[in-house]
Order: C-alpha cells, then structure tokens, then sequence
C-alpha cells in the first residue's frame, strides 16, 4: 500500500446469499489490511454494540485477525490507536450520529490519510462518502450534521435494486430516489449491486465482488452500467457541488 493513498474496502453487504457473514470477501478483507491481524469495529449502527462486534469477531477469527470494538473504551482513542477500522452496517442515521457525538470523524480521515485501511459495509460503506444523503435507510434519530467521512468524494447506494417491471409495488423505485438526489446535487452516485464492493488502493478506484456489477449514476446523463472489475477513478473528475438544485 502506497502510503498517502486511502486503502478501502466498502462492501455493499456483508453477507451474500448461502454464504456466511462476511464470507464472500475474504479475500478482499486480506489484501485490504496487507498483513495487519488486528482491527477496531464499529459497531454504532446497531443497538447490541456487544453482539454484534462478537459477530465480526468470529467471521474473521479464521482469518487470523484479532478484533476490539470501538466501545471497549474510548472510541475515538481505539481508532487513533488502530491498526485498521472496520464500520459495520446497520441503520446510517444512528451510525451517523455516533460518529459525530463521539468525534470520529477527523480522526479517521487522519488516519486513513496516514495509510490505515478502511473497512465498510452497508452503512459502513454509505458514511464513507461526503453525505448521509444516498443512504437506504428510515431517519430513526436525528444526528446533528449529515456530514459523514468523505474518504471518496463520490455517492454510493448500497444494496441497490434494479427496477422491476413486473412488480406491483406503487413506491419510489431506487432509480428514482437517485434521480432526485441528482435534482438537488451535482454528485455522481454509485450505485452497487448485491455482493459487489468498492476497492480503493494506490490511487486507483475499482468495483469489484460478484459479477452483477452497478451503475452510475451522474446529473444530466442516463444511467450507466459499470462491469464489475471495472476502473471507476474517473468519477473522482465529475463531482460538483452539493445542494446546488436543479436550475429548473
């Protein structure tokens, strides 16, 4: 790893279907920490910090990592301290005020900027973006800021849904929730598929995982497929300004 460059990993999701958690991408979490055997997880998008940090603990045991949760003592000390950081999934509003309340988000960018690696998943991988704004998920608590990590300075929608056709359903379609994103922001969106991740290492950004892939979306343009394998670094060139509207 290229130290100044961020190394991460941002999983749509952390399980895939007939596989156990976090079990799809083994691989990926290995070359991401490049011989660390420790992590710190965060595990602020639940409400059983404890559960579920022994959860992440035993799908990576195997692996020969070790993991603490960040609520094992002071947060914002066991991610200066840490070797990686892996921001589990869950609900991004109540994760998003966590990492206000507790003050994690400067040091994590400084720490990442330093060469850590990054883990997300889900609403792990949402707050690695600028904005809450892409997130899936009900507002159950109100945090004080929408602003989130900004480790990539791009959208992502995780766990995205293809419109279907044949469906009965008379509520948004996930393609027409980003379009109204996109009515209000200048902010390109990728949105990834099921089993698929966001790898991000040496200066270089790449959709990756299973090979259902994504699409990106951009203001003004169609949406995109984007193969999984494929290079995305170029959607770094393309992002505007939040909130600027639709000009409309």
């Amino acid at each position: 790893m290229t130290q100044g460059h961020p190394n991460l990993l941002l999983l749509s999701n952390s399980t895939a279907p007939g596989r156990a958690y976090l079990e799809h991408a083994h691989d990926a979490i290995l070359q991401a920490l490049d011989g660390r055997r420790s992590l710190v997880f965060v595990p602020f998008a639940l409400a059983d910090h404890d559960g579920y940090t022994d959860m992440v603990r035993r799908a990576v045991e195997p692996l020969g990592i070790t993991v603490r949760g960040a609520h094992e003592g002071t947060p914002r000390d066991l991610v200066a301290d840490a070797e990686a950081v892996f921001v589990g999934g869950g609900n991004t509003f109540r994760l998003v005020r966590a990492i206000h309340e507790l003050d994690l988000i400067g040091v994590v960018r400084a720490r990442v900027a330093e060469g850590m690696p990054y883990l997300g998943s889900s609403a792990g991988t949402n707050v690695a973006t600028p904005s809450l704004r892409t997130t899936n998920d009900m507002p159950i608590v109100a945090p004080p800021s929408f602003e989130t990590f900004g480790l990539v300075p791009f959208q992502i929608n995780p766990h995205y849904l293809d419109p279907d056709p044949a469906s009965t359903h008379q509520g948004e379609t996930r393609e027409e929730r980003l379009t109204q994103f996109l009515e209000e922001n200048d902010v390109p969106v990728l949105a990834m598929r099921e089993g698929t991740w966001l790898r991000v290492a040496d200066g270089a950004m790449r959709l990756d995982g299973v090979a259902t892939g994504g699409r990106i979306f951009r203001r003004g343009s169609e949406p995109v497929e984007v193969a999984s394998g494929a290079d995305v670094t170029w959607l770094v060139e393309r992002v505007g300004s939040f909130e600027v509207g639709s000009g409309t």
